[in-house]
This record gives structure tokens, sequence and C-alpha cells, in this order.
């Protein structure tokens, strides 16, 4: 990749800012970074690469913040962070055996779903609920699982967390969203292990993309802890649909191959 111009500088910073606001609140940052990426030259492997380096400070940014505030025991939820972090590892080191066509396929119908259920669920608020499965479990089986799905494709893994939160955790939207930007953190840190062992990642542009990216999701995740279910639900339901759209309007997407869309 060629020198960066002070234009594809200012879009790369303006990206990941808005990468980190959004992914704070409601996830799919990558939506926003990685199309910028590839718009500034780089590879799909190296704006992959660069984008978990410089998606790590706004995930990172916006665990503390929540953290600091009581919605996430950061201790108690070691564990689950530790599953996911493997399981993004894993799945980032089968990405070449993994085919990513079934994924690309099947991931727009499940987004479209997730925003429909929380569109249309009654009493989607900040309140827990009864949980449907025990917090073993759910670390033991839904967390390595989501980061798994992170470290091999990657789009939608905050959304499914948030659904797995909320749906079999019993989590409030405020609460889901916490949790779900630390296990975004931990497999982001896992993933990035591989790429940066592979050589992947550009460093300096990671790194001035991630102060952005930090200074974004401080703003979020400030914006969501004061607002709630009001914001994060609206939020949540449009990047779904908006990362639906965007995968669904990809002429590589074998839905529209199969079909001769």
């Amino acid at each position: 990749m060629e020198d960066l111009t002070l234009t594809l500088t200012l879009l790369l910073l303006g990206a990941a800012f808005m990468a980190g606001f959004v992914d704070s609140i409601a996830g799919g940052g990558g939506l926003i970074a990685v199309p910028a990426l590839l718009l500034a030259g780089f590879t799909p492997v190296e704006a992959l690469g660069t984008n978990k380096l410089q998606g790590l400070f706004g995930s990172g940014s916006a665990t503390v913040a929540y953290a600091r505030k009581g919605h996430v025991d950061l201790k108690a939820q070691l564990p689950s962070a530790v599953l996911a972090a493997a399981g993004s590892a894993l799945g980032a080191m089968l990405a070449t055996i993994i085919p990513g066509d079934i994924f690309r396929a099947f991931l727009p119908f499940l987004l479209v779903a997730i925003a429909l259920y929380f569109a249309f669920k009654p009493n989607m608020n900040d309140i827990d609920r009864a949980r449907r499965i025990s917090p073993f479990l759910f670390g033991l089986m839904i967390v390595p699982m989501i980061g798994f799905y992170d470290g091999v494709f990657g789009p939608g893994a905050g959304s499914f967390y948030m659904l797995a939160f909320v749906a079999l955790a019993g989590f409030g939207l405020l609460k889901a969203t916490a949790h779900t930007k630390l296990l975004n953190f931990a497999s982001n840190l896992g993933g990035f292990a591989v790429f940066a062992f592979a050589g992947v990642i550009y460093w300096k542009v990671g790194l001035m993309m991630g102060a952005a990216q930090f200074a974004g999701a401080q703003l979020g995740s400030r914006l969501a802890m004061k607002n709630g279910a009001r914001i994060i639900k609206p939020l949540l339901v449009i990047t779904c649909c908006a990362l639906a759209a965007k995968l669904m309007a990809d002429p590589a997407n074998p839905v529209r191959i199969w079909f001769g869309v």
C-alpha cells in the first residue's frame, strides 16, 4: 500500500471516530472502519488485521467507561473474556479454511431477524429478566462460539453478543451493551494476536485510527449510559439493518450469485 494522502488520512480518522461511537452503543463499528480501509487501498486481509488493532482501542475504551460506572464487573467476567479471545484466535487461524461464503450468504437474514427481535419484542428496556441459561453454560458455550465467529468472519459479532445477553442471560439493554463491549475487546484481542503474528497489520495507521476510535467510544458509551435503552434499541436496529443491506449489496454475496441478482 502507498503512503496515505491527507484526504485519506482524514477519512480514516473520521471513520474510526464514528466506528468507535456507534460500536460502543450498538456494535457494528466494522461496518464503517473496514470499508474505509479498503477504500484507502488496503487488501482485505490487511483491512481486517488493521481493523482489529484499531478496534481494540474502541472496545477497550468503552469497556473501561462502562466498568467505571459499575455496569460490568471485569473480574467476574474474566473467564468469559478469556474464552472469547480463545475462540476468536481459533477462528482467525481457521479463516483460510472455513468457507466464508456460508457466513456471507446467511448473515444478512440473521441480522434482519435480530433487528426485528429488538424492534418488536415487548418490554425491551434496561431491566434484567429471568435468564434462560446458567452463567456457567453461557460462558462455556455461547461466548466462545461467538468469539470464533468474530475471528473467522466478524461482521455482526456485537449484535450476536447483544442478542445472547438479552435473550439467554436475561440482561437489560444497557447491561448487555456493557458486557458486549468487554467480550468484543477480548475477541478483538484474540484475532489481533493472530493477524499480528501473520504480519498483515499496518501499525502506524492502526494506532492513528485507534486514537480516534478511543475518543468516539468514550462519547458513545457516555451517551448510552445517559439514555439507556432509548438510544441503544433504535441504534441497534438501524445498525443491524444497515449491515444486512451492505452485505446483500455486495456483488460477491453468494445469494446474489445463486439467484443471478
